[in-house]
């Protein structure tokens, strides 16, 4: 069976042919590039839908007319109700991609009123399945819909239109024999926007190739791309972290740079994935130029996104101390404590040192969070 480029085998059902370092469907239009395949399509975390409910049926104008019953009259039925459009937040889903390919998805329009006094059956309703942490926004306000937090939860988001009535509906004393039935209400239609925000209690955030990806692999189970290089990691991921008994989730993003609020680098749009968090950890790196000028960069860019992402409890980090001397570690350690105005922790996610105290740390703040945000219980008075 012939493979194009490594990528997918030619079938009766879908084919491709490279040209011009495209990859051509079977329509002979542009698809996707090579490099799509990669990568980048693993995580998806925006996407703009068009959703429509189904139109209600329409009411059916009948007359009963059977041998030997005499008056008969009308027995038309209503039309069923249309579709609605749900949100669901299903498990085992932590990206947006499945809205790469379908991006309309319309709910069924409900079935005709029939003689007989037989009212139409209901449309079927579309439910689209999101992961657990989902903005849904109003695309042309950007007004917040939901907020899709909690597994099972589930939302309508368009309503189908009603049934008609049929003509038995319109039988009064001085109208016997109505010859007129309501057609079905339209349904909603509506573009919406999916934007995902992961749900972690700690963020990690900093210059590329500070020592997040390997902080993440050090203390959790997940592998994430590591290499010398800036901007290893293209999307976030995700680490559940134990300490002591506790634990709790750990998010990281890829690295902003100067002007990432610009649009520089990968930009700051992944900033998102943290908002949800209750302490950040800011880690800077030991063999960069200047600590404090690193420092200062990155917090820059924090407080350009906004969305309350600078006032969150902040823990400082000077990471790869192992990977300098000592009198370069001093002088490194100085310039960020003047540019923090606070000792920041020292670590090493090679070697393991200072990342335990990092751990707890963050735990203390998680903690702390946990404690305010669970609902105090009311005291109830002294019942017989």
């Amino acid at each position: 069976m012939p493979v194009i480029a490594g990528l997918v085998p030619a079938t009766d059902v879908f084919y491709c042919s490279a040209v011009a370092g495209k990859v051509l469907d079977g329509r002979n239009t542009p698809a996707m590039t090579p490099e799509e395949f990669g990568p980048t399509m693993k995580f998806l975390d925006t996407a703009k839908v068009y959703i429509r409910s189904g139109d209600g049926g329409a009411g059916c104008v009948s007359f009963r007319r059977e041998k030997f019953i005499e008056f008969g009259g009308p027995d038309g039925g209503d039309g069923g109700k249309g579709g609605d459009v749900w949100v669901e937040c299903a498990e085992g889903l932590n990206t947006l991609i499945d809205y790469r390919y379908q991006q309309h998805f319309k709910a069924k329009t409900g079935m005709h009123g029939m003689g007989r006094n037989r009212a139409g059956g209901k449309g079927a309703d579309v439910v689209l399945k999101v992961p657990v942490g989902t903005e849904i926004l109003d695309a042309e306000t950007e007004e917040l819909i939901a907020d899709m937090t909690e597994l099972g939860q589930r939302l309508r988001i368009a309503k189908g239109g009603n049934g008609g009535f049929g003509n038995l509906h319109f039988v009064s004393s001085t109208n016997r024999t109505p010859t007129r039935a309501n057609p079905g209400l339209p349904g909603e239609e509506r573009w919406i926007i999916l934007r995902l925000k992961l749900i972690a209690d700690a963020g990690l955030v900093g210059l590329p190739n500070a020592g997040k990806s390997t902080f993440l692999a050090a203390t959790t189970a997940a592998k994430p791309k590591i290499a010398d290089y800036p901007f290893t990691t293209l999307h976030p991921g995700l680490g559940v972290v134990r300490v002591h008994g506790r634990e709790f989730v750990l998010a990281d993003i890829p690295g902003l740079i100067e002007g990432a609020h610009e649009g520089h680098g990968l930009g700051d749009r992944f900033l998102g994935h943290v908002e949800r968090c209750s302490v950040l950890l800011h880690l800077v790196d030991a063999t960069g130029e200047h600590a404090g000028k690193d420092y200062k960069i990155v917090r820059h860019e924090i407080e350009a996104y906004g969305e309350g992402l600078a006032d969150k409890p902040e823990i400082i980090a000077l990471s790869k101390v192992d990977s300098v001397d000592p009198e370069t570690l001093k002088k490194q350690l100085e310039r960020l404590k003047r540019a923090t105005k606070q000792k920041p922790l020292l670590l090493s996610a090679v070697s393991g040192a200072g990342v335990p105290e990092a751990l707890q740390a963050l735990m203390n703040v998680i903690e702390k969070t946990r404690s305010e945000e669970k609902p105090s219980r009311p005291t109830q008075g002294w019942q017989p």
